[in-house]
């Protein structure tokens, strides 16, 4: 591929969550009462929408996480995964801030960009073709990095939906959702080489 690398600068996660966890302890206390506080302040409910759409963004991370666990230490794949997490940082910091501070946000470290998405269709691209595209369904399970892949793909569409309450115009997170759950389908894909198996045999 032509890059791995994240599309973010590699400390932005780390400012990101000095800034939301306040540079403190692991715990606080403060979410005690129901609540999380948000990137540049406010608190809201942790079962209302924004704090639903980032845990399911977190669980989608982990998913990923897991599918790289599975792969060589430096293997294109597994580079791959690690720029897609790290975007992902970049996602939650802009679905965790409020309306009226998106303007504090900064392009490509707390702020989903265009190229970001962009970047993930060149991705797409270059790996479907290295694998025949079928107009079946994929059975899931060939091999384990693969169902993994797959696992991931489903938990970002979930997140996807979750996040349609509480994005605001011009935002590109729906769109990098969408584009990163088919790039995990592509990759599932790749992965299984030439042993997919289409929901029709023979």
């Amino acid at each position: 591929m032509a890059t791995t690398e994240s599309t973010i600068d590699p400390s932005a996660q780390s400012r990101w969550a000095q800034t939301y966890g306040h540079g403190v302890k692991i715990y606080t206390r403060a979410g005690d009462d129901g609540s999380t506080g948000l990137l540049y302040g406010g608190r809201v409910a942790k079962d209302s929408g924004v704090p639903v759409a980032c845990g399911t963004v977190d669980e989608a991370q982990a998913c990923i996480g897991l599918a790289r666990a599975e792969c060589p230490p430096g293997s294109e794949l597994g580079e791959l995964l690690i720029g897609v997490a790290r975007d992902l940082w970049v996602l939650m910091a802009e679905l965790a801030t409020a309306p009226e501070n998106r303007g504090k946000l900064t392009a490509g470290e707390t702020l989903v960009t265009a190229e970001m998405v962009t970047a993930l269709e060149g991705r797409i691209d270059e790996v479907s073709e290295r694998f025949e595209l079928s107009t079946e369904f994929a059975v899931p399970g060939q091999n384990r990095t693969a169902a993994l892949l797959d696992v991931a793909r489903t938990v970002v569409r979930r997140a996807e939906r979750a996040t349609l309450a509480t994005t605001t115009d011009g935002s590109h997170v729906l769109a990098y959702l969408n584009r990163l759950s088919d790039l995990l389908w592509a990759l599932a894909r790749w992965q299984e080489g030439d042993t997919t198996l289409h929901t029709r045999s023979g």
